[in-house]
């Protein structure tokens, strides 16, 4: 397994009450006694990343635990519904991920291990969760039906890093938010009286899944999950505060503020193939907004995904490598602190009316075009009646201008607002601009790699 290095990294476990507990790792020994409960824990100083197979060993007075092969470097968690639990390989239902015979295929990386989450659900937190460290292999990826997403946020930190990358996956298709939130945070008392409960269960999933995992050191956690969350009719408004809700019960679980990037819910035609459970077509945008406004969540980072979609019918996009690329490169740029790299595309800032034109400026905005030179599209104009319009967009000295001959003044503009939106404004680096309402201020946006 890899151990995540800090100053302070605990290993814990159960003994006899008041049993004498020795764990030893290299030259470090810690000695303690369980507790009158027989829990017991101790903190490893782990500073330095170590690429050298070592060897954990906790002793107590009448068994040895031997963990072999053990690395130091930065370990995160990967969570969320199915977009982020698509492997590599095969699932039923699903088409497979662009390039997965050849990543599958090229899946040999002795210095990521893997961690898969048994899916589990119950009513009260879970002192453990059942899986099993492996390196990765083109065998182990497949075996594991290993994250995609989160394989290749691995694969590129351990390039980019030259560290030992651990990655436990805890991902379950077709949930919503709340199961995953802890009961602290949702102030929700689960619903059933045995240990397994229903799919949405407030904090069920959480307790199952996630729970079990705390104390373990993590440097952070990706996150990709909204979709279940759209199509039960709910205004999708709502998902900010759920995000919120979430964030600070993983935060509190492990005292500690790491960071959390997470992914916007790609494009879908969920009026058409969900029609009998979204409330209208302005739902999807409707969440891409809420999910967005989630960035005033301190030390978050989203990326986009209007351009990473094959096929508007199938709410599984194939280009997962995309995803973890860009996931890796706002925890490049935002967590370890690497210069020049670009981890955002456009995001509207301002707007100024001037001749009965919009002007918008935006942050990020370096080298701003249209993909494949093509001119800008998914602007929309309102004036004082708040009727919007198709508008052209023309970009001039870094600012889009937005016009409509339909509106003489303009009040609002709105940009990629609808479910099958695939826009092609993008900076230079070629990550999109983010859907946005002129009316809806996103939260400002810093990144200390650009």
């Amino acid at each position: 397994m890899v151990l995540q290095r800090g100053a302070s990294v605990p290993v814990w476990g159960r003994a006899a009450p008041g049993e004498s507990v020795t764990v030893t790792f290299g030259s470090q020994v810690r000695a303690t006694r369980a507790g009158a409960d027989g829990r017991w824990q101790v903190a490893l100083a782990l500073d330095a990343v170590s690429r050298t197979p070592a060897v954990l060993t906790v002793s107590g007075e009448g068994n040895v635990v031997v963990v072999r092969d053990v690395l130091v470097g930065e370990v995160w968690l990967a969570a969320g519904q199915s977009n982020m639990e698509k492997p590599l390989g095969d699932k039923p239902k699903q088409k497979p991920t662009l390039d997965a015979e050849a990543d599958i295929a090229a899946a040999d990386h002795p210095e990521l291990r893997l961690f898969k989450v048994a899916k589990k659900k119950f009513t009260q937190p879970q002192e453990d969760v059942t899986g099993t460290w492996v390196v990765t292999t083109p065998a182990s990826i497949e075996q594991t039906k290993f994250s995609a997403a989160a394989y290749h946020f691995g694969r590129m930190l351990k390039t980019e890093l030259a560290s030992p990358v651990g990655l436990i996956d805890a991902s379950w298709g077709g949930t919503r938010i709340e199961p995953w939130t802890p009961v602290a945070a949702t102030g929700a008392a689960s619903d059933t009286g045995g240990s397994e409960t229903r799919q949405y269960t407030p904090s069920a999933i959480y307790n199952g899944m996630v729970a079990g995992l705390v104390p373990f050191g993590l440097r952070g956690v990706i996150w990709y999950q909204g979709e279940s969350n759209i199509v039960d009719g709910e205004d999708p408004a709502s998902y900010t505060s759920r995000m919120e809700a979430l964030v600070a019960g993983w935060r509190g679980a492990w005292k500690t503020a790491f960071p959390f990037y997470y992914v916007q819910v790609a494009p879908h035609l969920y009026h058409i193939v969900r029609k009998a459970t979204v409330k209208d077509r302005d739902a999807l945008p409707r969440m891409w907004e809420a999910q967005a406004q989630a960035l005033r969540i301190p030390d978050t980072g989203m990326v986009v995904t209007t351009d990473l979609v094959d096929d508007l019918r199938d709410i599984h996009p194939r280009d997962k490598k995309s995803v973890g690329l860009r996931l890796a490169s706002l925890a490049l740029s935002d967590t370890y602190g690497k210069r020049g790299i670009v981890a955002y595309g456009p995001v509207f800032r301002s707007m100024a009316v001037r001749d009965g034109k919009a002007v918008l400026a935006f942050d990020f905005a370096d080298g701003l075009t249209g993909r494949d030179g093509q001119p800008l599209d998914w602007f929309e104009i309102a004036g004082a009646d708040g009727h919007y319009h198709p508008a052209s967009a023309m970009i001039e000295r870094g600012r889009v201008v937005v016009a409509s001959a339909n509106v003489a003044q303009p009040v609002t503009v709105r940009f990629a607002w609808d479910e099958s939106a695939q826009p092609n404004l993008v900076n230079k680096a070629g990550l999109p601009a983010l859907p946005f309402r002129s009316d809806h201020p996103i939260p400002a946006i810093r990144s200390s790699g650009q």
